[in-house]
C-alpha cells in the first residue's frame, strides 16, 4: 500500500496522561480521511503526531521515508514547510495583508518561488480570484477558509492535515468547504487527514477513523453521518459510565 504517513506503536504521554496509548496506523495516499472520537480521546494528539508538530514519547512517526520522530525541532520546521500543508479553525490568515499575500507567504518564508500556473489551478477551483486583493475581514468564512485551503496547498504538499476545519462556518458554508475538499482528493490525488467532531463532516471522507481512550477502536469506509452519530454516542456514554 503506498503510504504517506506511518504511525508505528505511537505513545504520546503527558505527565501521568496517556493521551495515545500504542497507535499503529498506515495513512494511504490520495485519501480523504476523517478522525473522530469523544472528547479527550486523542484525536487532536494524533493529528499532532502524525503533522510532525509534536514528537511521540516512544514509537515512530514516517513521512515517505523519513522517522521524524527522530528529527530536532529545526529539521521538523523543514519537513512541514516541503511536505505538509494545514487547514485550521480559525483560518490563521494574517488580517493586515491581502489574500494573496496570505497565501504566497508561507512560500516566502521557505524561500521558494511561487508556481504561478499551479496557483492560478488553485485559485480557480476554490472560486476566491476576485477575492485576492482583499483582506480577510472583507471575505466571509468560507471564502477564508477556501483562501486557506489554498495556502495549504501552494507548496504541493504529500499530506494535508485539517483541523476541524468547519467548525466555525455556517451549514452551507462547511458543506462548500467539504465538497471541496473532496474533490482535491478525487480529481487532483491529494491526501488529507481531518479531525472533526461533526458526523455529517466526517461522512464527507472517503474513511472514518474512531478513537478512544489513545486507541483507534475503528477504521470505517464511506461511512453514513447517521452510523457514525450511532457510534459516538455510544462511545460518549461509555466515557461517561
Amino acid at each position: 500500500m503506498n503510504t504517506v504517513v506511518t504511525l508505528e506503536r505511537v505513545t504520546k504521554s503527558y505527565g501521568e496522561v496517556v493521551a495515545l496509548d500504542g497507535v499503529t496506523l498506515a495513512f494511504p495516499r490520495g485519501r480523504f480521511l476523517a478522525v473522530m472520537g469523544p472528547s479527550g480521546s486523542g484525536k487532536s494528539t494524533l493529528l499532532q503526531c502524525a503533522a510532525a508538530l509534536d514528537p511521540p514519547t516512544s514509537g515512530s512517526v514516517i513521512i515517505g521515508d523519513v522517522d521524524v520522530s527522530k528529527l530536532s525541532e529545526t529539521k521538523r520546521t523543514v519537513l512541514r514547510r516541503k511536505h505538509i500543508g494545514f487547514i485550521f479553525q480559525a483560518y490563521n490568515l494574517l488580517p493586515a495583508v491581502s489574500i494573496m499575500d496570505n497565501i504566497t507567504l508561507p512560500l516566502r518564508l521557505a524561500g521558494v518561488r511561487p508556481d504561478r500556473a499551479w496557483l492560478d489551478e488553485l485559485i480557480d477551483r476554490v472560486g476566491i480570484r476576485d477575492r485576492l486583493n482583499h483582506r480577510p475581514a472583507q471575505l466571509s468564512g468560507g471564502q477564508q477558509q477556501r483562501a486557506a485551503i489554498v495556502r495549504a496547498l501552494a507548496a504541493r504538499p504529500d499530506v494535508v492535515f485539517a483541523d476541524e476545519p468547519t467548525g466555525a462556518l455556517d451549514l452551507r458554508s462547511a458543506a462548500q468547504v467539504l465538497d471541496l475538499l473532496r474533490r482535491l482528493v478525487d480529481e487532483m490525488g491529494q491526501t488529507v487527514i481531518m479531525v472533526t467532531h461533526d458526523p455529517a463532516a466526517a461522512a464527507r471522507a472517503h474513511d472514518t477513523l474512531v478513537m478512544a481512550d489513545g486507541r483507534v477502536v475503528d477504521l470505517l469506509n464511506a461511512p453514513s453521518a447517521e452510523d457514525l452519530a450511532v457510534r459516538l454516542t455510544r462511545l460518549n456514554r461509555a466515557v461517561a459510565a
